[in-house]
């Protein structure tokens, strides 16, 4: 594995420009920036993005755009706010990521994300799963994030040791050659006839600073996004469990495709109903990501990886199977 290489920036007034070296090629934008711009705000740093005020080999870029070894990167000028180091993560968290370890090789790490620990620090978030596992021993201290769940979706996850990895992933994602399924449980009776949900998205901001996502229904201004839908248990009318298969891979996607559609995620504060839902009390959102496959070495078959629902999840499938056969 290659020694990892820190790359430091002070405060400064001038613009910098920063050349990507092996070890970061690869990256995100955003992430190459989280990390080289340490104290800075994540909010500066998508809005400096956004602005324009950084730009790859002197062009505007996004925030998901993969660097590639040798790029220059235009870096404003920022104001690097003390920076704590994360806390060490507890012993029930170490625990709790070492039982959801699905597969480990020389290249990747796979894990089974549990719900509610956010896949990296920022934005009132001191620690989270990547810094966790960081820590947790020297052979994960180099760990990439490859691709991301939300803060309250469980399931699988890869993150990459090396920089061969990071780019042929990077890859595969990009061509969408990587497959991501998902189950749902979801609000009342899914029907057999709505097999997929294609519906541009777009991201708006609120008043109070909070990042929605909405369908465009103009079909102008979102971006398209499609995700295929097959039902695999149904609870009477209460609720159905769905499978769910993102072709795109837009934020939030899968929470607003099943709204749009009619059924909301049980669980899901932002896109739900909570007033409708057929079990009251549910602490989670119920989406977890049941299975990945990918190939590495590229031309190898298909490695397919799969992560078993946590205890919560199953216990609110228990408890709707009841309700069914006492109706």
């Amino acid at each position: 594995m290659t020694t990892r290489r820190q790359i430091q920036v002070t405060e400064t007034s001038q613009v910098q420009f920063t050349e990507v070296n092996a070890e970061t090629a690869g990256q995100r934008l955003d992430n190459f920036l989280l990390r080289l711009l340490k104290g800075c705000p994540k909010s500066r740093v998508y809005r400096m993005i956004r602005k324009g005020e950084v730009r790859i080999n002197r062009k505007r870029a996004k925030p998901d755009s993969r660097l590639a070894e040798g790029d220059l990167v235009r870096i404003p000028p920022v104001r690097l706010a003390e920076r704590e180091e994360p806390p060490s993560p507890s012993q029930g968290l170490r625990r709790l990521l070492e039982q959801g370890i699905l597969h480990e090789d020389e290249h990747f790490l796979v894990v089974n994300k549990p719900a509610g620990l956010a896949v990296h620090g920022g934005s009132g978030v001191r620690l989270g799963m990547i810094e966790a596992l960081r820590q947790m021993h020297a052979r994960w201290s180099a760990l990439e994030l490859v691709h991301r769940l939300d803060r309250d979706t469980s399931g699988c996850m890869v993150l990459s040791k090396n920089t061969q990895f990071l780019r042929e992933i990077n890859k595969q994602f990009k061509e969408k050659s990587v497959t991501k399924i998902y189950l749902a449980l979801v609000q009342g009776a899914w029907p057999d006839s709505l097999r997929q949900v294609e519906a541009k998205l777009q991201k708006n901001q609120l008043e109070s600073g909070e990042r929605m996502v909405r369908v465009d229904e103009t079909g102008e201004a979102g971006k398209p996004a499609l995700t295929r839908f097959r039902v695999v248990e149904r609870f009477g009318g209460l609720a159905t469990l769905v499978e769910a298969v993102p072709v795109t891979g837009r934020t939030h996607q899968i929470r607003v495709h099943c709204r749009h559609g009619g059924h909301p995620i049980l669980g899901d504060t932002k896109y739900g109903n909570r007033s409708g839902e057929p079990v009251q009390g549910i602490r989670r959102l119920c989406l977890h990501a049941t299975a990945l496959e990918f190939r590495f070495p590229p031309g190898a078959s298909p490695q397919r990886f799969q992560a078993a629902l946590d205890a919560d999840f199953e216990a609110i499938l228990k408890l709707l199977r009841k309700q069914k056969n006492i109706a």
